[in-house]
């Protein structure tokens, strides 16, 4: 399950496990990219779902655990902010929005994915993060650094309590992913102006995120477990 699989880092985590032979159900409302993303991907189903509400995630799982009677591997992908606000230019509903879509979503989908999950012999959750939630300096919202913030404590929180059970709870920061949103979000001039301060030199792509998750999701990763892994091409060093 990759939920925001419709653009993105999510779109590039689809193609990545699909094109591995994985069954995939893609959970995004966007209705608009989603059943393309679905038809491009063999073996991928296109759930359309508001993340935010309980309902309609359980709605959702009903939906998969009518096709499959369990689940390998869970992407809590979904996130964003529409703009880069200080905290008083901030108000009440545009926090509680991006926090719920960024944190409030997590909660949801790990909790109705759990019966299926354990169902796996190899349960994976892999929550994906931000360099904003682990130091500040760069131009973001308030709300989206509080709520990625709260991804990595709780990527922490859900690995102690299902490690006895044997599913695998990790997260990733990335940094600096060339995606649609920042390209909206960004002129030519920020733009080139990130890429100068990255150690690396340049973005990184959706697809160079994806292939940390599915290693996060392999046998291979089975004894790592409440990790965040820096995906930032040394934009941040701890």
């Amino acid at each position: 399950m990759v939920t925001g699989g419709a653009t993105g880092i999510g779109e590039a985590t689809v193609a990545a496990f699909t094109g591995h032979g994985y069954r995939v159900f893609m959970i995004d409302i966007d209705d608009s990219q989603g059943p393309g993303v679905a038809e491009r991907n063999h073996g991928c189903s296109f759930i359309h779902c508001d993340l935010t509400s309980e309902t309609w995630v359980e709605e959702a799982m009903a939906v998969i655990e009518g096709e499959v009677d369990h689940v390998d591997v869970l992407v809590n992908n979904a996130g964003g902010f529409g703009e880069a606000k200080g905290i008083e230019e901030t108000t009440l509903d545009e926090w509680r929005e991006v926090i719920d879509v960024n944190l409030t979503s997590m909660f949801l989908m790990t909790k109705a994915a759990l019966p299926l999950l354990r169902k796996s012999p190899e349960g994976r959750i892999v929550n994906v993060g931000s360099l904003a939630g682990q130091t500040a300096g760069w131009q973001t919202a308030p709300p989206y650094v509080a709520a990625k913030g709260g991804v990595h404590a709780l990527t922490r929180a859900l690995a102690v309590e299902l490690a006895p059970e044997g599913i695998t709870v990790n997260a990733l920061a990335p940094s600096a992913v060339l995606t649609d949103r920042i390209k909206r979000l960004r002129d030519d001039e920020q733009l080139a102006a990130t890429a100068a301060s990255i150690p690396l030199g340049r973005y990184q792509q959706p697809e160079e995120v994806a292939e940390w998750i599915l290693f996060l999701a392999s046998s291979g990763a089975g004894f790592m477990t409440g990790q965040t892994l820096s995906l930032n091409g040394g934009r941040f060093m701890a």
